[in-house]
């Protein structure tokens, strides 16, 4: 049988030539990323050690009129052979050698800057104490430059050197080949694989996704966005800019800017997924978008048509920046206002699919929606329902929808869920077991600050609210409130308790200023506690002992027995702003 490709063999110079004038390029199912510079560094010293370091995927095409260049800069031509597979590799070396700017993966521009030392054959990302070492050639994109003197360029890296280094003639002449092999990197030879010009675009993403199904680059949302990028182009495209978008404030137009997540593509593809198809494993999207039967295994474009219809529609309004901007409301109303207390995207994302569920297909007032929305998130948040199994939940919980034809069933169904997973036994057993953890990335940590933002609580001895202390864009070299030790570990370890899970248990934090996180130090709680409670009045000592769920004499109390105490008060801090909040 015939085959859809032939081998061809390149050396480094000729490719980046080719790149150069444009006749490379990326093809539609690629993005012009690039790979962290530590990867770039490995990747050259493998090149100039002699290893292997892949092969590339092409297509030879000269009738393509979309393709995109690589890099920023303009290109000569249009490209006819684009690159399949092994795009970030070849990206990230003609950024190297040319000295071209890239696009990051938070879609910023930049150059990749590698040092090497010839002395010791070693390549290094430059900090501070690189550039100032004489032994480091400090941007290697030089030795390739046009019309650049090699000679000239060892000469003065050597005297510069011998200022500072005594150098024998058997290490010059070992810096300098070096140097020489360095430069010689333009003759390393690749092995390339071109398709033929005959076959399809869809044929080209089915090659794509069959060669990255076998490694871990790639995942489902990958393939997805790889049938977008040959079908729906600009669909791509708009979920790209977006998450562009998500990420740069703007003072003049409207924008999906917000403080709580910088989605990617794919998350937002996954919203968009779960509004038009009700699925949350992506498993069978790829074969339903690309237009399969899944019951007789026959493909249709008509049916292909039909499904990529419903993923337009659903994406419209995924990434509908007044749904968007209605939906972060929901979540602040919940109490999560900053990123760093979002313990899971996949929660907050699932969280975002139910809401547009609710608006669009079951016409729900906004006002009940954010409510309802806010009590969903916040439920799922602190019993870390996405945590386990993600897919398999929210398949689960999608298909608990099926059937329902009003806003008030939509409702009552959600509602139903939270109830059975919010019982009395949760707060009263199950989330105190859950604080019994020194992880500070905890959901019931949390959550526990998210109860403190409703409640509109004050920091631990402060007159000043946790919601503004803790305010996102707000920037400073100290935390404006930090996480304070009650029985420092100081203290404690004088006392015998050594263990990190015990000193650092969640029980034995409280959000306090900075300043007064510095001043107490290690001091013991029954030695700094007088002094703080004298700046508070009666009915503010009070309230700070409910906020932060201080048991009385909590300072002399045995300090296991003080934690098992305080996680149940936490508990009953967490139910009462949930309540607040939701049930009231």
């Amino acid at each position: 049988m015939a085959t859809l490709f032939k081998e061809v063999s390149y050396n480094l110079a000729t490719l980046i030539q080719q790149i150069d004038l444009g006749i490379i390029g990326l093809p539609d199912i690629q993005r012009p990323f690039v790979w962290p510079d530590t990867k770039v560094r490995d990747l050259f010293d493998s090149m100039y050690k002699g290893y292997p370091v892949g092969y590339f995927l092409f297509w030879s095409n000269a009738n393509i009129e979309n393709g995109k260049g690589i890099g920023t800069s303009f290109k000569q031509k249009n490209p006819n052979l684009l690159i399949v597979d092994g795009q970030q590799r070849l990206t990230s070396l003609y950024a190297v050698i040319k000295a071209q700017e890239i696009i990051r993966e938070n879609y910023t521009k930049a150059t990749i800057v590698i040092a090497f030392n010839p002395m010791e054959a070693k390549f290094e990302i430059p900090d501070a104490s690189i550039r100032r070492n004489p032994r480091f050639f400090q941007n290697i994109s030089q030795i390739w430059q046009p019309n650049i003197n090699i000679i000239k360029v060892i000469n003065e890296f050597l005297q510069n050197l011998k200022k500072s280094v005594e150098l024998s003639e058997s290490d010059e002449e070992n810096i300098q080949n070096a140097f020489m092999q360095l430069k010689n990197l333009e003759s390393y030879p690749f092995s390339a694989l071109e398709l033929s010009s005959n076959i399809s675009e869809e044929q080209v993403a089915d090659v794509f996704v069959r060669i990255n199904s076998q490694g871990k680059t790639l995942n489902q949302a990958d393939f997805i966005l790889t049938l977008m990028s040959v079908f729906w182009e600009e669909g791509r495209k708009e979920l790209e800019e977006f998450c562009r978008l998500c990420r740069v404030p703007s003072k003049d137009e409207a924008s999906p800017f917000n403080y709580l997540i910088d989605p990617d593509p794919d998350q937002m593809l996954r919203v968009s997924v779960g509004l038009a198809f009700r699925r949350a494993r992506l498993q069978f999207v790829y074969s339903i978008l690309r237009g399969k039967d899944l019951e007789t295994g026959n493909f249709s474009t008509e049916r292909r048509e039909k499904q990529f219809q419903l993923l337009k529609s659903a994406q419209a309004k995924a990434l509908n920046i007044q749904h968007w901007h209605e939906f972060i409301k929901a979540l602040k109303q919940a109490g999560f206002a900053r990123h760093d207390y979002i313990s899971s995207k996949n929660n907050l994302l699932y969280a975002y699919i139910f809401f547009l569920i609710g608006r669009e297909d079951f016409k729900m007032d906004l006002f009940e929606l954010k409510k309802l929305i806010g009590k969903w998130f916040f439920m799922s948040s602190i019993t870390g329902r996405y945590t386990g199994s993600p897919e398999t939940v929210m398949e689960m919980d999608l298909a608990k929808l099926r059937g329902l034809t009003t806003a008030n069933e939509f409702q009552n169904e959600l509602d139903e869920i939270i109830l059975s997973q919010l019982s009395s036994d949760f707060w009263d057993i199950t989330f105190p077991l859950d604080l019994a953890t020194s992880s500070s990335n905890s959901p019931s940590l949390y959550a526990y600050y998210a109860a403190l933002y409703i409640l509109g609580a004050n920091g631990l001895f402060s007159r000043l609210k946790v919601s503004d202390l803790l305010q996102e864009g707000l920037r400073s070299k100290k935390s404006a409130l930090e996480r304070h030790h009650l029985f420092p570990k100081a203290w404690l370890k004088r006392n015998g308790v050594t263990d990190q899970r015990d000193t650092n248990q969640i029980a034995n934090f409280a959000l306090v200023e900075w300043s007064d996180n510095l001043s107490i130090s290690d001091t013991e709680p029954a030695e700094y506690l007088p002094e703080y409670l004298d700046r508070l009045s009666g009915d503010e000592k009070h309230k700070m002992y409910y906020w932060h769920a201080l048991p009385e004499n909590w300072e002399s109390m045995n300090y296991y027995e003080f934690l098992v105490e305080r996680r149940k008060r936490i508990a009953h801090v967490v139910k009462d702003a949930y309540e607040i909040r939701f049930l009231l």
